[in-house]
């Protein structure tokens, strides 16, 4: 058979990337919860039959270790005369099954074609549907190991039926699998129309040639880098557990075309629930490459391999059982703040100053008097992004491992007994600087329940002690903070706070953190300066720390 040229391996390469893309509206148009209808906590990839990325759309990083996680598992536990059509495997444990943190739940397909295993469709969604925190793994809720759901197209009904036990709103559950199940599927559905036109041969010389590309693209990027060890560490706030300055340091080494990210002395596991597993470290590492060289490199499994890890068994970044991992996400977005602080001792130019820094969320639990059913109100609240070396960080927005929409206030007061009290930017909170750091958010949920019902809240944000750095003389971003008010007075100020009962006209106020600015402010246009601080982008706070004084 001819080889395939360069111009045919990329219109393969498209053509499956606009079937994930594709999987992923599908997913997002049929799910019931607001996680995945309204706000698309959700990402879908394709992998070769040996468990190799050949596709992942462009939804959330993080996603990425639940789904390569449950695939290494699925073609490790099972030999491939053990795999059918028609079979449909699920999983969530951090463990057993792959995954990163027990609500993001996995559903994987293999595809056939002509009785041959072409391909795995794999896809994720957050299933919110209760807050559990503890100091193990056991704490956290139903763990599942990779099993089949579906074997040769029958339903196993004993394992749906123990995994509906477990969950409170079983219509959303079950709703959101089944929107699972129809992706999958339809990404089958089209892999092999697409294989009915090029040729399951092509298609074959495509998953070896692809993968290839993806390692030399790679290696040609990190050989342009210039030799060196290159190192930084930042600091967690705290765990939720009672221990504080969490530290994760790396070392980023690059010989030729060889790259290692050595996290050697980063603090080890904790109680709290902040771990990540492997897979998470691996899906973060693989982000900031991604996002720091040659945004051309196709981010497949070829890409993965140009990259050496060092990481100790035991350490908050490479969590070993039974530590708890539900809100490994913050932790997530510190490696990748480390990662880019190392960079940027190589080229400041090549990075941007650091974010918010969090993965803040709210987590609402009740009954809602309206219909006498149970609710779960989740939603992740985005902040500022990093100033660059020519460019304003950008106000509002999830950075680095998040990427999340905003549930729109409307379908939030439609669907849940609450209502949005302010919903704005933390003015001030972008770091000063020649470019100004993204500000953060102000979020305030007010409880309008009409009875005496527990509500129960969950929530987490980070930055709140320790400040988002600056880059090249660019001043620090604002901090964080949670608080609920009652009656106008603060009750409760905790950036971590958890089952905090809560009352009618309870106000749930979060304040998202701002982003490091870049270069000394004295740089700063002065007109630009002015027309700030008249729309209260800055104050005079804000000048003064800055060391200047500026007529206005």
């Amino acid at each position: 058979m001819k080889e395939i040229n360069s111009i045919t391996l990329e219109i393969i390469a498209n053509s499956i990337t606009s079937i994930a893309e594709q999987m992923g509206v599908i997913l997002a148009k049929t799910g019931y919860s607001t996680n995945i209808k309204e706000r698309k906590d959700l990402s879908v990839a394709v992998f070769s039959p040996d468990g190799k990325l050949l596709s992942l759309a462009q939804h959330i990083p993080l996603h990425f270790s639940s789904l390569s996680g449950a695939v290494e598992v699925l073609t490790e536990k099972y030999k491939k005369e053990d795999i059918h059509e028609g079979d449909i495997f699920i999983a969530n444990d951090p463990y057993t099954g792959g995954g990163s943190h027990l609500p993001d739940i996995v559903l994987l397909k293999p595809v056939f074609y002509e009785g041959k295993l072409v391909a795995f469709m794999v896809n994720t969604g957050h299933h919110a549907d209760k807050s559990r925190k503890g100091p193990t793994i056991y704490d956290e809720g139903l763990r599942i190991p990779l099993i089949k759901l579906y074997d040769r197209g029958e339903l196993v009904q004993d394992v749906m039926d123990i995994i509906m036990l477990n969950f409170q709103m079983k219509y959303e559950r079950q709703g959101d699998i089944n929107a699972q199940i129809i992706t999958n599927q339809y990404g089958a559905d089209k892999l092999v129309e697409l294989i009915d036109k090029i040729s399951l041969e092509t298609y074959e010389q495509f998953c070896v040639k692809w993968l290839e590309y993806g390692e030399k693209k790679a290696r040609i990027a990190i050989s342009e880098l210039p030799d060196g060890e290159y190192c930084f560490e930042d600091y967690m706030d705290d765990d939720g557990a009672g221990q504080k300055n969490i530290l994760i340091k790396t070392k980023v080494k690059i010989e030729g075309d060889q790259i290692t990210f050595d996290f050697t002395g980063t603090a080890p596991q904790s109680t709290g629930p902040h771990n990540c597993v492997p897979c998470a470290l691996k899906a973060t590492i693989y982000y900031s490459m991604l996002a720091l060289l040659d945004s051309t490199i196709p981010a497949n499994s070829g890409f993965f391999d140009s990259i050496n890890i060092v990481a100790e068994p035991g350490s908050i970044v490479w969590a070993q059982e039974p530590a708890p991992t539900s809100d490994r996400e913050t932790t997530t977005q510190r490696i990748a703040d480390v990662i880019f602080g190392a960079f940027a001792q190589m080229d400041p130019k090549r990075v941007c100053a650091a974010g918010n820094g969090a993965m803040s969320y709210f987590f609402f639990t009740g009954t809602d008097k309206r219909n006498g059913n149970p609710y779960v109100y989740v939603e992740t609240i985005g902040g500022g992004s990093g100033a660059r070396f020519n460019k304003d960080g950008m106000d509002a927005v999830h950075v680095h491992m998040t990427n999340t929409s905003n549930l729109p206030v409307e379908a939030l007061e439609m669907e849940y007994p609450l209502m949005v009290e302010k919903y704005a930017l933390s003015e001030n909170s972008g770091g000063a600087g020649k470019y100004r750091g993204g500000m953060g958010i102000v979020r305030a949920i007010r409880i309008l329940e009409e009875s005496e019902a527990s509500v129960l809240i969950s929530a987490a944000t980070d930055r709140a002690a320790i400040k988002p750095w600056g880059l090249e003389g660019g001043q620090e971003g604002g901090n964080a903070s949670i608080k609920v008010y009652r009656n106008g007075e603060v009750i409760l100020d905790n950036p971590k706070p958890r089952n905090v009962q809560l009352q009618k006209d309870d106000i749930v106020e979060m304040i998202t953190a701002g982003a490091g600015g870049y270069g000394p402010v004295s740089e700063r246009d002065p007109e630009l300066l002015k027309k700030e601080y008249k729309e209260g982008i800055i104050d005079d706070k804000w000048l003064e720390e800055a060391g200047i004084s500026i007529e206005l």
